[in-house]
């Protein structure tokens, strides 16, 4: 039987919500384990990011201090999958954020956290397969984009040559895609290259700790002048050696970028349905696999930088060719085939959560209507999946492989601050439970919006949530976003900030002083009784400090990220304001 929360999203979404897993045929019977969960989240996890993401954030972006970033994206990740954690026990229905933001938030705040969902996933399969082209080259020893170079005019972009690479991509995801059709053998292959995948990633480990050197973490200029890398006493784009040789700001934008290696954590909740028990299994398989992924991200970065310079790290370079650099030739082509079967059991793990975003959407009559044949049409699974693959092409050819880790980046922490707001919000609502009138609430509404005083703002009269404190806990929040937004803002791009400018520091200690004011009032608000097997802790604290970190990092990201961005976005209210709000379910 739903929560009393999904009733909030209309009769129609409703009887949806509940016929679904009958009509669905891709939605199996519940036998999925906690193991399941946790294998699933860390095959889905740990790809990209160990495999090409470590090396670029380490070479361009943060040196060797790439171990801190991974740390404070991974608290960031975590508080994000708490709040994820208790939706996935308050709403044990299939359709990660999308759907619980429908049901706290409203229409258009779905639309937006699905939209973002979209990109995230378009561009995550865009960025894999940049990925298996690199590592389906290395494993044939770079010959592949070396003839390629060289067999191409020079007055043709050198990049034109991965054409080649996306073809064979596209016509792996085609294939992968019919064998969807058959999805019984999903998560044993799954638990297989999981744990294939782990061997490989430890042995990564233990190689760094026999052949890494210490002095790799402690560079000076001097290291760069030996090197013939630079021969001024100006280091320019390599930083300024040591520990941390871009700065402090280097971390920080290290954290923004790092924070996709954590994101694959979210496919956990479009397997709820599948759960044996959701309610114990689902925060189990969240909180394991990501601290099974930060100990990996964290083990397998410290390798990497104590083994090779970060300023010797080549453009493209994967996390196979460490074992170049100190002659494990054997060790190279082995990583390099495990991570090609990883990288594989990625793109087929998010190609179900996509196509269920959007046949959702398309039901709640968000998109159009043809795409919600995706799941119950013979063809239209493949048509959808051709319709997808050109998307990912145009975006793996124009974009690189760190825009295209920002756009994610940008669209994950949108929707996890999203997350985080509806717990807030939820928390504090009253109850909603069948036969009450709609007239006898609004009347309700009305009288306890007579008595709102500033002592009812401290001091509630009732114990349990009523509509006056669920309205006061909804206005707060909002105000606390968006002051939230302000202060993030001012810390992150207001320059006289770190020298002491008077006129900082009194904008910033002002903006502190109304957001404990506004939290003050939400804390003494009544949360709502309702026994759950799993709470986010420590409420409003928790899914506040969620929402901050998220919009700190997402202010970290380039212009030409959220240009990206804003594109995307511009375009879903388009479709939006043109089709989707004329045919919504809710009227």
């Amino acid at each position: 039987m739903p929560c009393q929360a999904l009733r909030r999203i209309g009769p129609k979404l409703v009887r949806r919500r509940m016929l679904e897993e009958d009509v669905n045929e891709m939605a199996p019977a519940r036998r999925r384990t906690t193991l399941d969960l946790v294998a699933l989240g860390v095959g889905c996890t740990v790809g990209v990011g160990v495999f090409v993401l470590a090396g670029e954030v380490a070479r361009d972006v943060t040196g060797p201090s790439i171990v801190v970033c991974l740390l404070g994206a991974s608290l960031s990740s975590g508080l994000a999958g708490l709040c994820y954690a208790e939706f996935g026990v308050q709403v044990p229905y299939a359709g990660s954020s999308y759907l619980y933001t429908y049901v706290t938030m409203g229409e258009i705040w779905a639309f937006i956290t699905g939209w973002n969902l979209i990109v995230f996933f378009v561009a995550h399969t865009a960025t894999v397969a940049r990925a298996w082209t690199l590592a389906f080259d290395n494993l044939l020893g770079n010959q592949i984009s070396q003839t390629l170079h060289e067999s191409i005019s020079p007055n043709v972009p050198q990049h034109l040559g991965e054409i080649l690479g996306f073809i064979v991509v596209g016509l792996m995801l085609l294939l992968m895609e019919l064998l969807t059709l058959r999805n019984r053998w999903i998560f044993p292959v799954s638990k297989v290259v999981t744990l294939v995948k782990l061997l490989a990633l430890s042995f990564v480990i233990i190689s760094g700790f026999i052949k890494g050197d210490l002095h790799n973490w402690k560079l000076t200029e001097e290291d760069y002048v030996k090197a013939g890398l630079n021969d001024t006493s100006s280091l320019g784009p390599l930083g300024s050696g040591g520990f941390v040789p871009f700065g402090f700001r280097g971390i920080l934008r290290g954290v923004a970028t790092c924070f996709y290696a954590f994101i694959g954590f979210s496919i956990i909740i479009t397997r709820v349905e599948e759960a044996q028990n959701p309610e114990r299994s689902i925060p189990m398989g969240i909180v394991v696999s990501l601290l099974i992924c930060f100990l990996l991200y964290f083990g397998v970065a410290a390798a990497l930088t104590l083994m090779v310079p970060y300023y010797q790290l080549r453009p493209g370079s994967t996390l196979p060719e460490i074992f170049l650099h100190i002659g494990w030739t054997t060790a190279y082509y082995a990583i390099a085939f495990v991570f090609l079967c990883s990288l594989s059991v990625s793109i087929f793990g998010f190609m179900f959560p996509i196509r269920n975003l959007i046949y959702m959407m398309a039901q709640d009559g968000l998109l159009f209507p043809v795409l919600a044949r995706i799941q119950t049409s013979t063809y239209m699974p493949n048509v959808s999946t051709v319709i997808l693959g050109i998307i990912v092409g145009i975006m793996a050819f124009f974009l690189g492989l760190t825009d295209l880790l920002d756009l994610m980046s940008v669209g994950a922490l949108l929707a996890y601050s999203l997350m985080a707001l509806c717990v807030l919000i939820l928390r504090y609502q009253p109850e909603r439970r069948n036969g009450v009138k709609k007239a006898q609430e609004q009347e309700e509404n009305g009288q306890a919006a007579e008595k709102l005083t500033l002592q009812e703002l401290f001091f509630p009269g009732s114990p349990t949530p009523t509509p006056l404190s669920g309205w006061v806990v909804i206005v707060c929040s909002s105000l606390l976003v968006l002051l939230l937004a302000l202060l993030c803002l001012v810390l992150a791009h207001w320059p006289g900030l770190l020298s002491g400018d008077a006129g900082a520091i009194t904008v910033v200690v002002l903006l502190l002083v109304l957001i404990t004011g506004i939290t003050g009032v939400i804390w003494r608000q009544p949360q709502s009784s309702t026994p759950l097997h799993f709470k986010v802790p420590a409420l409003p604290l928790l899914p506040l400090l969620s929402i901050s970190v998220n919009v700190y990092l997402m202010m970290q990201m380039s212009a030409g990220t959220w240009a990206r961005f804003g594109v995307w976005m511009l375009t879903g209210f388009t479709i939006y304001f043109g089709y989707g709000i004329q045919h919504s379910l809710v009227p």
